[in-house]
């Protein structure tokens, strides 16, 4: 791995990587050389399978996260690469570049991340159909400031009898018992 990115460091700026095993690595690129990354790692590299794509929304840095993980059967490596677009507020204004002409199965990943977090990818087929989430008019539920408990209260009825709890103290008691009890 290390010498795959050695190779491509002298025309691409790559962050610092980040090894979780000699065969995993992540590092993050910038958006507007991604394309002719992914390109030369799945032509050049043998990165022809690509594995996941997957976003997370840093809401406080204004930033969702992309990770692109491909993977090079042949020499057993899985390289994620990390691409930071600017967090737009309107769900649909944040926007990707497409990758489904280099991979086909990032269509289907690119219609989730366009219904879960609001992340538009133009030109990518179907992004704009229902996929998941059929009829959902609110907020895409996977961005940190959708606010799941108050949708559950406005949107199901509570059962009678039902009782709920906070999951931290149920936590505390399931797992330090004798803790509890000697605090008290």
């Amino acid at each position: 791995m290390r010498e795959i990115l050695y190779r491509l460091k002298d025309r691409y700026h790559f962050g610092t990587p980040t090894f979780q095993r000699d065969d995993l690595c992540f590092v993050t690129v910038k958006r507007d050389e991604l394309r002719a990354i992914l390109t030369e790692l799945r032509d050049v590299e043998g990165f022809t399978h690509l594995t996941l794509l997957t976003a997370v929304d840093w809401l406080e840095e204004r930033l969702f996260q992309l990770t692109y993980l491909i993977n090079n059967r042949e020499a057993n490596l899985t390289l994620g690469l990390r691409v930071m677009l600017e967090r737009e507020d309107e769900p649909g204004a944040t926007t990707g570049d497409t990758i489904h002409d280099l991979w086909p199965t990032a269509a289907t990943y690119q219609r989730e991340l366009n219904e879960m977090f609001g992340i538009n990818f133009p030109g990518s087929p179907r992004v704009d159909e229902e996929f998941i989430l059929e009829g959902w008019t609110d907020l895409p539920p996977y961005r940190r400031d959708f606010d799941s408990l108050a949708y559950s209260q406005q949107t199901y009825n509570d059962l009678p009898g039902r009782k709920t709890h906070d999951p931290r103290d149920h936590m505390k008691k399931a797992l330090y018992p004798t803790y509890l009890k000697e605090a008290e």
